[in-house]
């Protein structure tokens, strides 16, 4: 089980996480050269990785959850104070990317970020409350808070970098097959 965790975090670290900015700039690239790369195939790429990636990170759980339940924190979390945050986490984790088997709706650009973020919600969520209160500790000096922010905007640029980088990667990978096939 630890050998899955950290499978599952290494992907997160580099891809998943990495998604939004991937989308953004495949949007980004569509826009001014209309047509001209493989911007389709790409989101195709990214929506049955995206597919995948929710049955491989919800089959242990769940499996875990019907054998070992008491061993969960599942139940506590599920009935709990914020069970309504939980739930709303846990369904759009779960529930949302299969909505991307329908080939109308895996089309849309904005539709495939849609369910990127809201497939990472919760960690989302998890870093506004750390910059929000951040921002109100009043016994913290200046450069505490300045170290803070410069790691978190050094965090989002990387992300951007790294999913600019798949992005050029995989539009190559796209191009030099399809001038493959033209040759052939």
């Amino acid at each position: 089980m630890e050998l899955y965790k950290r499978i599952i975090e290494i992907v997160d670290a580099n891809l998943i996480y990495c998604l939004i900015p991937i989308i953004l700039i495949l949007i980004l690239v569509e826009l001014i050269f209309k047509s001209r790369f493989e911007t389709r195939k790409v989101l195709n790429l990214i929506r049955w990785t995206i597919i995948v990636y929710a049955i491989i990170t919800w089959t242990a759980p769940l499996i875990g959850m019907t054998l070992y339940s008491e061993e969960l924190t599942f139940i506590n979390r599920a009935t709990g104070p914020y069970k309504i945050a939980y739930w709303i986490m846990f369904l759009s984790a779960l529930i949302l990317p299969f909505t991307l088997l329908i080939k109308k709706l895996a089309s849309k650009f904005w539709y495939v970020l849609l369910i990127a973020f809201c497939m990472k919600i919760g960690f989302y969520f998890e870093r506004f409350v750390i910059l929000t209160t951040s921002f109100h500790r009043d016994f913290l000096t200046e450069n505490e808070n300045d170290e803070f922010m410069n790691s978190l905007s050094y965090g989002i640029g990387m992300l951007f970098i790294q999913g600019t980088i798949i992005t050029i990667l995989t539009l190559g990978i796209f191009e030099i097959i399809k001038r493959k096939k033209n040759c052939a």
